[in-house]
């Protein structure tokens, strides 16, 4: 009893604070920086100032040295060889008597391409003379067996083939590295949409694979003027994009720019495409997308086609296209797969859930709050009825329940499987009864709030959404102050800013306003044989899609003669 006392005495009672040693991270300098006297001091902190492009283009440091000792020491500390597990060098005697080596990372190349390919016809290899043994073209045209190989001459570009999964090989004596294709990581078998699912059209998503991307495009759009062009970003991670459009077609400044922003970004780390999206789109602050997102191929394709630039980057499964229309963003690629009745019909509904997931809350409180005389006696009674045991104001009671449906719609997103699905279902139907019985919302609210969620995952593209999603509660707050005119006043002050919004130099309103060449392609989905025109304001080379009479066959006779009202007696 008397040390369990003591114990609780011991824990109330002042004690010496005891000396301890604690972790703190220094600052440091980057050395090339120290001794080139780079450095400078802002507010009490060292900055590094990055060194000049050209002064790193221009280092005579990035010349490759013909000695094999000189090139075994760069690549081990360019790769931290010592504490660097997955950096593989094999050194070996190039046709049994001359010094050579190999380098690659372990897991991002095929192991059975390297021995199969590239050491095996090395070692075996017995019929160079002493003048070829350093020639790369003999060892490429005649030893070394991969579908690629080429010949380089800078480190920079040794190292980035290396750090994409390819084999730098280098034989004493030469001041070059033959640099082969081995790429054979892990990637993510092509699978069904899982963002963008259609019922009519190809099934068929992107993956992380850069490569798997691109051919997959190909694959829809065989055509020798389709271009990719690779294009390197973020200075430490070393991300590959690719830049897609058929040459020919795609306006050239249109080109431009995309590369111009691209190659401008000045950052250590882009993770993917939503990363470079920010970074390349000219309305930073707007509430809505000026650069489409999809992760269908047949999508991507049909831009391309209309004239457009496709962005993919590796390790994401979605491709980025510019420039757009906020039209566009209620477009789907099932549109053009369906009958234009049945296209025509999806859109409206689409146009119908947009306005109800942008004003169905805010109206509502709206007229219950100033504009009373609007809703029919009947209608009237039955909602204040309703509301008569509610203690709150309706702003409030819409706010708590647009905050309780997006927590269920967060949640159900974060939790895996079906259980997600479970949760979002049984949350939504436990949390809405519970409370109306406990009179924190009166019942026409669970439906309003219903309705509103319904329409907002009726918008096809998910970042369109979410900018509806924040544009919903600023018409709630909005009808809460100043009722219908609060409404129109938000209504004007937005279309005044989307008016002002471009895409890659585009309008953001183009076919709506200013008005451009009649589109048969925005709300009524004509035919498609009866869509002769591509898209006017991205101004392509070929602005014609298609003849007049794209159908000819309609306008030739039949040599069967099974023309109706032809006799076949």
């Amino acid at each position: 009893m008397w040390n369990k006392l003591k114990k609780a005495m011991s824990t109330i009672s002042y004690k010496k604070p005891r000396d301890t040693q604690q972790f703190y991270i220094p600052e440091m300098v980057n050395e090339n920086d120290k001794q080139s006297g780079k450095e400078q001091t802002t507010n009490g902190r060292l900055d590094a100032t990055p060194q000049n492009d050209e002064a790193q283009k221009n280092n005579p440091s990035d010349v490759i040295p013909n000695n094999i000792d000189s090139n075994l020491d760069y690549m081990k500390k360019s790769f931290n060889y010592t504490i660097n597990g997955d950096i593989k060098i094999r050194e070996f005697k190039l046709f049994g008597k001359t010094r050579a080596f190999i380098i690659y990372i372990d897991g991002m190349v095929d192991r059975n391409i390297i021995n199969r390919d590239i050491i095996a016809p090395l070692l075996r290899n017995k019929g160079a003379n002493n003048q070829q043994e350093c020639s790369a073209q003999y060892i490429i045209d005649s030893v070394i067996e991969t579908n690629a190989a080429e010949k380089i001459k800078t480190f920079e570009e040794v190292l980035s083939g290396i750090l994409t999964g390819d084999t730098g090989v280098y034989v004493d004596g030469c001041d070059y590295y033959i640099v082969c294709e081995t790429k054979g990581y892990e990637k993510r078998n092509v699978d069904k949409p899982q963002v963008e699912a259609v019922i009519s059209g190809a099934q068929e998503a992107f993956n992380e694979n850069l490569r798997t991307n691109t051919a997959l495009i190909r694959r829809i759009i065989k055509n020798n003027n389709l271009v990719a062009e690779y294009i390197k970003i973020g200075e430490r991670s070393n991300k590959i994009c690719a830049v897609m459009y058929i040459n020919g077609l795609v306006n050239p400044a249109l080109v431009e720019e995309v590369k111009r922003r691209i190659e401008g970004i000045k950052t250590d780390f882009i993770l993917g495409n939503g990363m470079l999206l920010q970074f390349i789109e000219s309305e930073r602050r707007s509430l809505f997308p000026t650069i489409l997102s999809t992760e269908r191929p047949d999508r991507a394709a049909t831009n391309i086609i209309e004239g457009k630039v496709a962005i993919l980057c590796e390790g994401e499964p979605f491709t980025l296209i510019v420039p757009v229309t906020a039209i566009e963003m209620l477009h789907t690629s099932e549109d053009m797969a369906v009958r234009s009745v049945y296209g025509t019909f999806l859109r409206i509904i689409r146009l119908a859930a947009l306005f109800v997931a942008t004003f169905l809350p805010g109206l509502y409180i709206a007229i219950t709050n100033y504009h009373q005389e609007m809703i029919p006696t009947e209608l009237l009674i039955a909602i204040g009825s309703a509301r008569e045991s509610v203690p709150i104001p309706t702003i409030l009671e819409v706010i708590l329940m647009e905050a309780s449906f997006e927590l269920i719609r967060e949640a159900g997103v974060r939790v895996p499987g079906m259980l997600g699905t479970t949760i979002g279902i049984i949350g939504a139907l436990v949390l809405g009864q519970a409370a109306v019985q406990a009179s924190l919302v009166s019942p026409i609210l669970i439906i309003i709030v219903a309705l509103t969620g319904l329409g907002n995952f009726a918008i096809p593209n998910i970042s369109f959404s979410f900018g509806v999603r924040v544009v919903r509660l600023l018409y709630i707050v909005a009808g809460a102050v100043l009722g219908f005119y609060g409404i129109a006043v938000l209504t004007v002050a937005l279309e005044a800013l989307a008016v002002d919004m471009k895409s890659f130099g585009v309008p953001y309103l183009t076919l709506i306003t200013p008005r451009v060449r009649k589109s048969k392609d925005v709300l009524i989905r004509r035919a498609v044989w009866n869509q002769e025109f591509r898209p006017d304001y991205v101004n392509p080379l070929d602005i014609r899609r298609q003849p007049d009479i794209s159908r000819q066959w309609t306008t030739e006779k039949s040599e069967n003669g099974h023309e109706r009202g032809d006799s076949n007696e």
